[in-house]
């Protein structure tokens, strides 16, 4: 018998060629994470969970997908996907030991419910703004497609979800670039107490592909046949044919939000409506009635999950607690990478910064065939600076990728080129665009090593800085930002041949760098450049001059202020450049402090919240009693950046700097 209508069960479940040993297993695969859920709540009262996001009557959509993908494919859940991850048959102790907290659990105690990631059951979980996993889906699909592999990438949001500028960015993406990605909208009914009639105003979010060039489904997701047997034949489709499937899973959620939210804004005819479509029990009835699942069948399944779940529960009560080991936090905050320095040659050119940083970059293309570039105009155009110049005739389009306007879903989508083992650079086309991709780079990249141990093998170049008028949004320096989120490495290079050697550097690191270059020294500075790919270590100053009676601390557009300044008044002092904000080379610093008791602390931000304002409390901290004079900060005006020469003059500090290194001097 191919279908059912008996009125007991409100679906019509279309069994098409599945045998009855598939029909059993996407039973038995939906009846765990019930049972694992029933089980939750329990604790969930006693204490033994700190919180709790149940997926009760969604079993079909998460066991449903699952089921019909890979097992080497990539699937980025949500909250409420339980299903997701058991059936994957993640060992259920490692999940009940990172809801509580423990070694075992997926991120080590620093993270809860399903924010995790393992690469070993092929699953990347969501952090709490919901809408960076999206573009992130986008960037491990790329991969997928670079290297010609048939595979799709599932990933999950809530219609909630739907209402945020990383859906629209990363559809969008996926649409232009042809991304094999299955994105799957479980529209439950509510984000937390709020009604899809005060979300969106049109009949279906499906509808809203049209808008994006993309192939949509609407698909009944308390139907485990129809989510399993429609994606099967969507996902296949995929793998032949790249391109992005919009899903909306018609569902509903029968608790709260979360458990201490309750359901009391729920009206209760509704609830009891969609509590006769329970996606498992109305499965078991037809099975049932089918003779497909007899009642000896569902209870050996029942006391084989139950068991199971109390076995690896007492496994997971039987680990110790977390004891806290502070090299270890802070040594995790990082992925391990070990510098292997490649030495300069002899052979030099005379290259201008921004030649230098092309040819580092084209020489680390040449190095790394795993190695992509996105950005704003970077393709035939080379972009908006011509450093990705004649990038395309050389490594191609797949490699070299014109983007829409769209930073937080290309930040993204580096993280997921990352994560599926490429190695990502993306140039923002001026570091004050930041803003629009800041979510990802703070909440995502900066976190990820630390929360699961998956490296953010990704450089994102920010071309920075005033004095060529170019007014409050093409002209900040905003370092200070990102050196106050651990997790990412900061680089700010004054002259070419550090540039290329630090670019380098960066992009072998497989840590998150911000790599800084100031665009009134892009043509501005020129300086003999090996002319080999080598390397210079992260972390590290340049002590630019020797001298007695203070120390200038500064990097970007500041060093070159201060060598002019130093030479004009002739002055013995440190001139130290720092090329790197994080890591900070604290001993260059403390050494050079030591040895001449006073240090003007120079840098084009503005002073409150500063790098220089962090690097005076060290200061103070470690060289009080060597310092003979108040450490004292030359910086730009606390307003934005003007358009108008001479208000941008007033407002850097350079015109300052002369009399403060003088009173410094006197003091």
């Amino acid at each position: 018998m191919a279908t059912t209508t008996k009125s007991s069960i409100p679906f019509i479940y279309n069994r098409a060629s599945l045998d009855n040993d598939t029909l059993l297993r996407l039973y038995r695969a939906m009846l765990k994470p019930r049972l694992i859920e029933e089980r939750m709540l329990i604790l969930l009262r006693q204490g033994k969970v700190s919180k709790w996001f149940s997926g009760i009557g969604q079993e079909a959509i998460s066991v449903g997908v699952t089921a019909a993908m890979k097992p080497e494919e990539y699937i980025l859940p949500m909250h409420r996907n339980l299903g997701v991850f058991t059936t994957r048959e993640i060992p259920l102790y490692r999940l009940f030991t990172q809801w509580q907290g423990k070694m075992s659990g997926f991120t080590k105690g620093r993270d809860r419910s399903f924010h995790f990631g393992t690469q070993e059951f092929n699953i990347v979980g969501m952090i709490s703004h919901l809408g960076p996993q999206l573009g992130v889906a986008d960037g491990i699909a790329l991969a997928h497609k670079l290297r010609n592999e048939k595979a799709v990438t599932a990933v999950f949001t809530g219609e909630g979800g739907t209402s945020e500028g990383d859906f629209h960015e990363a559809l969008n993406v996926a649409s232009v670039w042809q991304l094999p990605v299955l994105f799957c909208i479980e529209n439950n009914g509510y984000g937390l107490s709020t009604p899809t009639t005060e979300q969106y105003n049109c009949e279906h979010l499906a509808d809203r592909a049209k808008g994006y060039g993309m192939e949509s489904h609407i698909i009944d997701g308390n139907n485990i046949l129809e989510v399993y047997t429609k994606i099967s034949e969507i996902t296949e489709d995929i793998r032949n044919n790249p391109q992005p499937v919009l899903i909306e899973f018609k569902t509903f959620r029968m608790r709260g939000h979360e458990e201490a939210s309750g359901t009391k804004y729920v009206p209760e005819d509704l609830m009891e409506a969609w509590g006769e479509k329970d996606p498992l029990l109305n499965f078991e009835k037809y099975l049932m009635q089918e003779e497909i699942l007899s009642q000896e069948t569902k209870d050996s399944y029942e006391l084989s999950i139950k068991e199971e779940i109390t076995e690896h529960l007492d496994k997971a009560y039987a680990e110790k607690n977390i004891t806290p080991n502070l090299e270890t936090e802070i040594a995790d905050v990082y992925a391990p990478f070990s510098f292997r320095e490649s030495v300069p040659s002899k052979d030099t050119e005379e290259l201008r910064l921004v030649d230098a940083i092309s040819q580092g970059l084209r020489q680390s293309m040449e190095k790394y065939d795993d190695l992509v570039i996105m950005g704003q105009d970077v393709a035939e155009y080379g972009g908006v600076f011509k450093i990705t110049d004649g990038f395309v005739e050389q490594f191609g389009r797949d490699r070299v990728r014109n983007t829409p306007i769209c930073e937080s879903a290309i930040v993204e989508t580096a993280m997921g080129l990352a994560i599926n083992g490429k190695k990502a650079l993306m140039e923002m086309q001026f570091s004050d665009f930041a803003t629009s991709g800041f979510n990802p780079i703070v909440n995502y990249l900066a976190k990820s090593h630390y929360r699961w141990s998956q490296p953010a093998d990704v450089v994102i170049r920010m071309p920075c800085g005033a004095g060529v008028g170019a007014g409050p949004f093409h002209s900040q320096t905003n370092e200070a930002w990102f050196t106050h989120t651990p997790g990412l490495k900061v680089v700010y290079p004054a002259f070419p041949m550090d540039a290329k050697g630090l670019l380098a550097a960066a992009i072998e690191d497989p840590n998150p760098v911000l790599f800084f270059e100031h665009k009134k020294l892009y043509r501005s500075i020129r300086q003999e450049v090996p002319t080999n790919y080598y390397t210079l270590p992260l972390g590290k100053a340049s002590l630019i001059k020797e001298g007695e009676r203070v120390t200038i601390i500064t990097y970007g557009a500041g060093v070159h202020w201060a060598i002019e300044l130093l030479d004009s008044m002739n002055v013995s002092a440190d001139l130290l450049d720092l090329r790197t904000l994080q890591p900070l080379d604290k001993e260059a610093i403390i050494t050079s402090v030591r040895k001449t008791g006073r240090v003007l602390l120079l840098t084009e931000d503005s002073a409150f919240g500063s790098v220089m304002s962090d690097i005076s409390a060290m200061i103070m901290e470690e060289c009080f009693e060597s310092l003979d004079a108040p450490v004292r900060r030359v910086a730009s005006l606390d307003t934005p950046i003007p358009f108008d020469s001479e208000l941008e003059k007033q407002y850097l500090p350079v015109e300052r700097l002369a009399t403060t290194l003088q009173e410094l001097l006197d003091y």
